[in-house]
C-alpha cells in the first residue's frame, strides 16, 4: 500500500496553509489549518476499512519551556508524541481525501462534529489536552488540527500521516477515542500500513 500527497513532498516542509500556526509580523498566530490532500493505492485484498493517524513525534517534554521568552528548547530534549488527527472506520472504497475537505480554519474549543468520509468517526486530537487549562480554548478538539510547534524549539518537527488497512469495518475504540486508542485497537487487524511525512517549524532559525 502507498500513500501520497499533492499538498507536500515526502520529507519536505509543509506549507502554512496546512498548519494551525504560522509566523506573523507580531510573532506567531493561527494559520489556515486546512487538512492536506491525501491519496492511497495498492490496497490489499480483504480490506474492510482504513484508520488514519497524524502524529508529531518531536514534541518537547518540558512544557514550562514552551514559548518562554529568552529560552530555546534544545534539540536533544526528550520528546513525546502529539496526535493531530485520529480517524477510523473510513470505508474500504475511499482512496482520497481532498485538501481542506475536513478542516479549514482554527475553531476555538475545537470542531464539535467535523466532516469526514461517510461512516467514518473522528477522534480527539492532542490539542484537547494542551488547551485544557485555557478557558477561551478548552474543549473537545476533534478531527484534523495542524502543526503549531513551539516557536522557540530548535528541533525541526516531523508530521507522519499513517494509514492502516484493516480487516474490520468498525474499529473497537471508545466514543471519545484518541490516537493511542487507535494504536491499541488496530493490533491484530492491520493488513497493510503506509506513511508519508512532512516537516514544519516556527523557529526563524530552523530550516528544512
Amino acid at each position: 500500500m502507498r500513500i501520497t500527497s499533492e499538498s507536500f513532498e515526502h520529507g519536505q516542509r509543509l506549507s502554512a496553509e496546512y498548519a494551525a500556526g504560522q509566523r506573523t509580523a507580531d510573532g506567531v498566530g493561527f494559520a489556515a489549518n486546512r487538512n492536506p490532500q491525501l491519496r492511497w493505492d495498492d490496497v490489499p485484498d480483504g480490506t474492510k476499512s482504513f484508520a488514519l493517524l497524524v502524529i508529531d513525534p518531536d514534541v518537547p517534554t518540558v512544557a514550562e519551556m514552551v514559548g518562554k521568552e529568552g529560552v530555546e528548547i534544545p534539540v536533544d530534549q526528550p520528546r513525546t508524541e502529539f496526535f493531530h488527527w485520529a480517524m477510523v472506520d473510513i470505508p474500504a472504497d475511499v482512496r482520497e481525501i481532498a485538501a481542506g475537505a475536513y478542516s479549514d480554519g482554527v475553531v476555538p474549543r475545537g470542531k464539535a462534529a467535523p466532516d469526514g468520509p461517510a461512516g467514518s468517526r473522528q477522534g480527539l486530537n492532542s490539542y484537547t489536552g494542551w488547551f485544557a487549562g485555557d478557558a477561551s480554548m478548552a474543549g473537545d478538539w476533534r478531527g484534523y488540527d495542524g502543526p503549531f510547534p513551539p516557536p522557540n524549539d530548535l528541533r525541526l518537527h516531523r508530521y507522519f500521516f499513517r494509514l492502516f488497512a484493516l480487516d474490520v469495518e468498525r474499529l473497537d475504540v471508545p466514543d471519545r477515542f484518541e490516537g493511542t486508542d487507535v494504536l491499541r485497537a488496530v493490533q491484530g487487524h492491520v493488513l497493510a500500513e503506509a506513511a508519508v511525512y512532512g516537516t514544519y517549524s516556527l523557529h526563524p532559525g530552523v530550516t528544512g
